[in-house]
């Protein structure tokens, strides 16, 4: 497996901090779009943009092979104001790239020339640049664009940092790794009143506070024990006077599962757990749903492909096989209902390495070391399910 040189992973890590300097929200990734598909036309890809919006897929065949690969790498940045202090912080206040998407975008683009200047395969490979991953969906519009209607994958692939784990660690899971996400506002209308006379109001806000210690109950008692599930009440909004009761109360609510019959128990046990207890102290709920990003589960054959990919390149003691389920959520899940594939994590280090902080935190930052070792994998990754020579995708 060809690896990178040292000028050109320097190069690469100049090119993620020039991302990370100039950071972009979703759909609103112009620059970044521009500088992949510059990039990738540069190598001899045959580039599309435009693909979700700022989407770009980069395609080299090579051979007659009819097998097709896809890999994925996401672009957008988040609504946090950074707070690293290094060289490369966002010129943009108050945006940043807090989840290490910038990274990701530069271990692709790497492993891009690569493959383009290297690679020895026989098939079509498709590198897929979303955008809008951080609550935009960006995998869905690609897709509603016709993405694998126009570039059909066998097999898709895709790459996240996480801190909390020793920086290189390639870790694998199979079967169900990433929780759904939904979201839920809860307006209660009641009557209000003076604080000194509430028996002449329908009080919302003691009506919230039993709900809030409702919801508590629904993974405790209504969800299987052995399944992973998260209620979370991440706000209300009631009232602005001590001696006012309010006539109206909001509940914000978010809902992880890693089940999809647990997920769709939850959203009805929530929607009839809210009624029923605001009937009781007589005032009126109304439930706003909205559905997010779906359970990310990670195809067995593809994850195992992929493993082998990483025990035939690396040390033993750099692969973890038995990745842990998280609660965090991700749109490549949307691709995977399409395309049986992985999604594998990189440690961008743990405990007192560089790059331990936890990302959507104004300290985080991606761990440089990473840009050599994740494009080395979707190196070898490329060059072994696309051999000339190997079993089918």
């Amino acid at each position: 497996m060809e690896r990178l040189s040292d000028h050109a992973v320097q190069e690469f890590v100049a090119l993620r901090r020039d991302i990370h300097r100039h950071p972009e929200l979703a759909f609103d990734e112009h620059r970044t779009s521009a500088l992949v598909a510059d990039k990738l036309k540069g190598w001899g890809y045959a580039v599309t943009t435009g693909l979700g919006g700022t989407g770009v897929v980069g395609q080299l065949q090579r051979g007659s092979s009819a097998r097709t690969l896809g890999i994925r790498a996401d672009m957008d940045a988040l609504p946090i104001v950074e707070a690293t202090g290094a060289d490369w912080t966002s010129c943009h206040h108050g945006v940043m790239h807090a989840c290490g998407h910038d990274g990701h975008t530069a271990m692709l683009l790497a492993a891009a020339q690569q493959l383009a200047e290297h690679g020895n395969f026989d098939g079509t490979l498709n590198l897929i640049f979303q955008p809008a991953e951080e609550g935009g969906g960006g995998a869905l519009k690609m897709m509603e664009d016709g993405l694998f209607e126009r570039f059909p994958c066998d097999a898709i692939f895709a790459m996240h940092n996480m801190p909390g784990i020793a920086q290189g660690q390639l870790v694998f899971r199979s079967g169900p790794t990433m929780a759904s996400s939904d979201y839920a506002t809860v307006t209660l209308h009641g009557v209000g009143g003076h604080g000194a006379m509430p028996h002449k109001t329908t009080d919302v806000v003691v009506a919230a506070a039993s709900i809030v210690m409702a919801l508590q109950t629904i993974v405790s008692r209504n969800v299987d024990p052995l399944q992973p599930a998260v209620v979370t009440v991440g706000a209300i909004h009631a009232g602005q006077a001590n001696n006012v009761i309010p006539a109206a109360a909001q509940l914000e609510i978010s809902l992880r599962a890693l089940d999809p019959q647990v997920r769709r128990d939850m959203e009805q046990r929530i929607k009839t757990l809210v009624q029923r207890q605001a009937e009781s102290f007589g005032v009126r709920a109304d439930v706003q749903w909205r559905p997010g990003y779906a359970v990310l589960v990670n195809d067995a054959e593809q994850t195992a492909r992929a493993l082998a990919v990483a025990h035939q390149h690396f040390p033993a003691e750099q692969v973890n096989p038995t990745g842990v389920m998280l609660t965090g959520s991700e749109d490549f899940a949307f691709m995977l209902e399409r395309v049986p594939g992985c999604y594998l994590f990189i440690g961008n280090g743990a405990g007192q390495e560089p790059g331990a902080c936890m990302v959507h935190n104004p300290a985080y930052d991606f761990n440089d070391d990473n840009i050599a070792i994740g494009a080395a994998y979707w190196v070898a990754l490329a060059s072994d399910l696309l051999s000339p020579t190997p079993a089918p995708l």
